[in-house]
């Protein structure tokens, strides 16, 4: 077993076993990178996330914000150890959170 800190992330199935399809896929992550989200992090977030369609949110202890939003994300305060939770809608909502997450699990390119 290896002693360096593994990604703590969380993939929870789209939708219940008889929901309809579509609902929304939800994800939850850890801030690994040192400096947590600065203004670098969030442009790649924003970026990551306007190349959908789709409807995602990311949350922080009761605080919601678009994902397409950088003014939004940089309120957040999302220090390293925070824990996010990504919610997507619509169309291409699991790839674009196959991304978002991606790039948290990267620390976002920094570390």
């Amino acid at each position: 077993m290896s002693d360096k800190p593994q990604p703590k992330t969380e993939k929870k199935a789209p939708a219940a076993p008889g929901a309809p399809a579509g609902g929304p896929h939800v994800r939850r992550v850890t801030v690994l990178n040192r400096y947590g989200i600065h203004a670098r992090p969030a442009s790649l977030l924003v970026k990551a996330a306007s190349r959908h369609p789709c409807d995602i949110y990311i949350e922080k202890e009761g605080l919601r914000v678009n994902a397409k939003s950088i003014m939004g994300l940089l309120t957040l305060e999302g220090h390293c150890g925070a824990v996010m939770v990504l919610t997507a809608e619509g169309p291409e909502a699991a790839e674009a959170l196959d991304e978002m997450v991606d790039l948290f699990d990267k620390k976002f390119f920094e570390d």
